[in-house]
This record gives C-alpha cells, structure tokens and sequence, in this order.
C-alpha cells in the first residue's frame, strides 16, 4: 500500500480483500485432498509463493531489497509525497503508526478480531466446524457437505493472515519479501500447538511465549545470568551459570524446541491444557480441604 496511500484503513481493507481471493483460490484446489497431503498442497504453494517474490515478481516486492520506497519514486501516487524526503510513517487520521501508537493500534485490532473469532466459534457455524474437525467422515454420512465449510474456515484464517500482514507492513517501514518463507506458516503452527490445538486463547498464549523467547530470552547472557543468580553461593552460582549459559542468548532455540518436546508428550492439549489440569487440582484440593 506504499504504492499509494499512507492511510492504514484501505491498506488493511486491500490486503483482507486480497487476501481472501487467493484464499479461495488455494483452498479450491487444496482441500480436493486432506490430511498430509492438504498439508503438502499448502506448503506448495507457499514455496511457490516465496519463490515468485525473488524472481518474477521482483517488480512488485523489490525482491531481496525488499519494499522500502523513497518518495521520488514515479510509482508513488500518495498527493501527501514530497519529492526528495524520505518515506513517511503510515498515519491513522493523521496520527502515526510508528512507535507506541501503532502497537497500541495492533492491540485494538487484535481484541476485535479475537472477538470476531469468538462470535464464530460459538455460532452455529462454529459447531459445525468443530464437528467436521471431530468426525468429517460421520458429517458426511448425516448428509452435510463438509466442503463448502472447510473453505469458508480457510477463506476465514486467509483473512485473519492478510490482516496480520497489513499490520506488520504498518508498523514494520521494511517489508521483505522473506516473510513469505513456509518458515512462517511452521511457527504459526509451533504457536497453536503450544497453546493448545482447538482453543482461541491457547494461541495467543503460544504466540506471546514464542515472541518472548525470541525478544527478551534472546537477550541473556552470562553477565544477565550471574546478575540473576547473584543470591547463590559464589561456586553455587558458576555452576549454575555454566548449565543455564547455552539454552539462553543465541542458544534460545534449545530451550524452545526442550519446551516444545515437553509439552507435546506430557501436555498434548498445550499449555491450555496445563492450565485446565492445575484448576482440577486446585478446585480438587479446596473441595479436600
């Protein structure tokens, strides 16, 4: 939308638009298989996908110098652009999305968009989805046309995806052709599993352990760690130290992908179901008392 207009509205209202009509494009021609091999036609087309953005529709995203304009650029067409300046915030009513206001602009969007999701998963509609992902089989057999439905559910997450990618082209001045990668898609399902498969909070929680992880678990070191530890005995807190010092900083993913094996073998529900367990025990244990 740098193309064209600063204004974050019709960007996010191209991009869920868009987004959409090549969602049912896809989920046309994918969901005519299911299990592995939905999975393996989806994952096809995001490879085909991030391939195209690095050669034939270079033109478009720039390829690897990713979409990052100045505003003397001929494709330019924002009345606002002053020839010779750099590339501007995306404004909301003339409020700018960089910095706070911009993830506070995010946070909205995302508390009416888990709304959205929650009046779905509650209608009737939703039922029906939970019933087809149950036994799509014995949907079948009671003479519904699961088809139609399990487009419509992809149609949907296209949408909430492309939603996703405005936001991040507002607050993110690079747009880089490299968040297309089938890379994305797996951390999105890392995300769900962690928070557990099946629920609309569990993602979230999944999303937001990822995002700390990647953000703030990353940034440790061994001068971090002694400061933490610094209440231990002084051998006490070397050996400490010594353990704990590779699963942090750059070792992140190791505990990440040591919390991820955890979960999926002792939590199969992810951490929502961590959390159901700990309110039977609690409630349990009141009951005792």
């Amino acid at each position: 939308f740098k193309l064209l207009t600063m204004n974050v509205l019709p960007a996010i209202a191209f991009a869920i638009i868009v987004s959409g009509v090549f969602a049912v494009l896809i989920g046309f021609i994918s969901l005519r298989r299911s299990g592995i091999y939905f999975s393996i036609l989806t994952l096809a087309f995001a490879q085909m996908s991030y391939n195209m953005a690095y050669s034939v529709l270079t033109p478009i995203t720039n390829g690897e110098t990713s979409l990052q304009l100045a505003l003397n650029d001929p494709r330019i067409l924002d009345p606002v652009a002053e020839a010779g300046a750099g590339l501007p915030s995306t404004e909301l009513f003339g409020m700018s999305m960089r910095g706070y206001s911009g993830f506070y602009f995010c946070a909205v969007l995302l508390i009416i968009g888990f709304y959205i999701s929650l009046r779905i998963f509650r209608s009737p509609f939703g039922m029906k989805l939970r019933a087809i992902k149950s036994n799509q089989t014995r949907m079948n057999y009671t003479g519904y046309n699961t088809r139609p439905y399990l487009l419509s559910a992809f149609v949907i997450s296209g949408m909430y995806a492309g939603l996703a990618g405005a936001l991040l082209a507002i607050t993110d001045p690079l747009a880089g052709a490299e968040r297309m990668q089938w890379t994305a898609s797996g951390e999105v399902v890392l995300m769900t599993i962690l928070g557990g498969v099946g629920t609309l909070v569990g993602p979230l929680l999944g999303a937001g352990l990822i995002k700390y992880f990647e953000n703030i678990f990353s940034s440790y070191n061994e001068r971090v760690l002694h400061e933490i530890f610094s209440f231990l005995p002084d051998a006490l807190e070397n050996l400490v130290v010594f353990v704990t010092n590779p699963f942090v900083g750059e070792g992140w993913h190791l505990t990440l992908g040591t919390l991820f094996m955890v979960i999926v073998i002792f939590l199969p529900g992810g951490i929502m179901e961590g959390m159901s367990r700990l309110g039977r025990l609690f409630r349990f244990g009141r009951k005792e008392g």
